[in-house]
């Protein structure tokens, strides 16, 4: 029997193969996959640019316990700037494989389960990250358009009492565009329920707010 014997490799060889490796891997970087905190998303083409949170919450990889409400939310603000449901569906579907943690089949589901008409201040009170300054869709510095309730009743605000006048600027700034209850309304103005109540009442008659409650 002969027993074989491989050779040591000769160190000049190795040096030689390492220097050529260092060199392609300069040019050319290997892609990791694993270590990439998400995969690279790209925004799709949608409805409703004016409206920035719709950008916000697609730019974002989002976090465990805030995936859910802000993939809701942004499903439904889809709906409510004229993207179509299919469309809708597919960018949620695109947007909760490119996280880090997705969603499973189960909970996403759960997004499409109603639809939601979302305002401002019901987006900011869901998702903490969400900015306003950028968005073109509310009021930006100081300028408010003629439909604003504040606008529209310059004249008469002094005429008004002080808690009127109150939730009239609430009503012109924080949800501006919206129609809340009265009690978000106290909730949000730290007054009592029956004080807005009758507040809310005195300025329907005055025709300050009108189809509102």
């Amino acid at each position: 029997m002969f027993t074989k014997f491989l050779l040591p490799i000769p160190k000049l060889l190795i040096k030689k193969d390492l220097s050529a490796c260092n060199a392609q891997a300069e040019k050319e970087p290997t892609p990791c996959v694993e270590n990439r905190k998400h995969k690279t998303f790209k925004i799709p083409k949608y409805h409703g640019h004016k409206v920035d949170c719709i950008r916000q919450v697609l730019s974002r990889d989002l976090e465990e316990g805030e995936r859910n409400n802000s993939l809701f939310i942004l499903y439904n603000l889809l709906l409510q700037n004229k993207n179509t449901k299919e469309y809708s569906k597919k960018l949620i579907i695109k947007k909760n494989r490119s996280l880090s943690k997705p969603l499973t089949e189960l909970d996403l589901k759960k997004v499409y389960r109603k639809a939601y008409n979302y305002g401002c201040s019901g987006i900011r009170d869901k998702l903490a990250y969400i900015k306003c300054e950028a968005c073109g869709y509310r009021f930006k510095d100081g300028k408010l358009k003629d439909s604003n309730i504040l606008i529209k009743n310059i004249r008469i605000l002094p005429e008004l009492s002080s808690t009127q006048r109150g939730i009239v600027c609430l009503l012109g700034t924080v949800f501006e565009g919206e129609y809340p209850s009265i009690n978000k309304i106290a909730e949000t103005a730290n007054m009592n329920f029956e004080t807005v109540k009758r507040a809310i009442e005195a300025l329907k008659e005055m025709q300050v707010i009108e189809n509102f409650i």
